[in-house]
């Protein structure tokens, strides 16, 4: 699976350059960013600009990815999606419980709020 990678101060920008993200990706995918988990910029955007389809097993496993991001206190949100990617996790009925953003720019907002939430509540 070809991604590109954008480390950033706070974050890490990866991006899928695939139009069809299937399970057996998904998987590499998460191979690439559970050790993120351990990392010192933990924090991760996927901007899947370029994916324009998904099947209802690789959105299962993007929303149990991020699930496992937020169970260790990191951020982990999703960006500039397709409209038919949008569809079908919102027919899936993930899209509300997926942490997902417009642009990327608005995903640096939510990981700075974030951060900030997990400051105020480890005080």
């Amino acid at each position: 699976m070809n991604v590109k990678i954008d480390t950033k101060e706070k974050f890490t920008v990866i991006k899928p350059q695939e139009a069809q993200l299937s399970a057996n990706m998904t998987d590499e995918l998460s191979s690439l960013l559970l050790p993120y988990l351990q990392k010192d910029i933990p924090h991760i955007i996927l901007k899947m600009t370029d994916v324009q389809s998904i099947d209802k097993e690789s959105a299962d496993k993007l929303a149990t990815l991020q699930q496992q991001f937020y169970e260790n206190d990191k951020s982990f949100v999703i960006c500039e999606l397709s409209d038919s990617v949008e569809e079908l996790l919102e027919k899936e009925e993930l899209f509300d419980i997926m942490n997902i953003t417009p642009t990327e720019s608005e995903a640096w907002d939510i990981l700075q709020m974030e951060e900030i939430e997990r400051e105020l509540f480890n005080e």
